[in-house]
C-alpha cells in the first residue's frame, strides 16, 4: 500500500531530476551557461532544487571547471570571472569617490547660492567691491601725504612768523 502523494512527489523530483541532468548535458555540449542560475532556467526547476539535491548540484560544479572540448568555445573561466570582479570593485570605488566629490561640490555651491539669495552672504559684486576699497586706500594715503606735507609747511611758516616777530620786538 502506498501513498498516491508521496508517490507523485517522487515522479515530480525524478521528472525535474532528468530535466537538469538533460540540461548540463545540453550546456556541456552547446558551451551554453554552466551556473546553478542557468541551469535551473533551462531546466524549468528552481536553484533551491540544485542546492537540496548535493549530487546535482556537485555536477553541475564540474561540469562548469571542465576544460572546453574540441571545436567548442571555451567557457569563461572563474579566474577571469573574478578579475573583472576586482576590476569592476575597484571602478566602483573610484565613481563612489567621483560621486561623493561631486556632491560635495554641488552642495557648496547650493550653499553659497542659498547664502547670497538670503541677503546675510557678501554682495554678489565683491570684487568690484574691493577693488573700490583699494582706491579708496590709496586715495587716502595721497591725502595723508598731502597733509603732512601742508602742516610741515605750515609749521615752517609758524617758525619764520615767531623768528620775524622776535627779531622785529629786540629792534624795537
Amino acid at each position: 500500500m502506498t501513498n498516491p502523494m508521496i508517490d507523485g512527489k517522487r515522479a515530480d523530483s525524478t521528472r525535474r531530476r532528468e530535466r537538469v541532468l538533460k540540461a548540463i548535458d545540453a550546456a556541456a555540449k552547446n558551451g551554453g551557461d554552466i551556473t546553478v542560475s542557468g541551469l535551473a532556467r533551462a531546466a524549468r526547476v528552481d536553484r533551491t532544487f540544485l542546492y537540496r539535491h548535493r549530487d546535482l548540484l556537485e555536477r553541475v560544479h564540474a561540469a562548469a571547471n571542465t576544460p572546453a572540448e574540441e571545436g567548442r568555445v571555451a567557457a569563461v573561466s572563474r579566474a577571469s570571472l573574478q578579475t573583472d570582479l576586482a576590476n569592476a570593485l575597484e571602478r566602483n570605488k573610484r565613481l563612489t569617490a567621483r560621486v561623493r566629490q561631486l556632491e560635495n561640490r554641488l552642495s557648496s555651491q547650493l550653499g553659497d547660492a542659498v547664502w547670497a539669495e538670503s541677503g546675510l552672504g557678501a554682495p554678489v559684486d565683491i570684487d568690484q567691491l574691493q577693488r573700490r576699497i583699494t582706491l579708496l586706500e590709496q586715495e587716502v594715503a595721497a591725502k595723508q601725504d598731502e597733509l603732512d606735507e601742508r602742516t610741515e609747511e605750515l609749521e615752517a611758516a609758524r617758525a619764520a612768523n615767531r623768528e620775524l616777530t622776535r627779531s622785529l620786538n629786540q629792534r624795537a
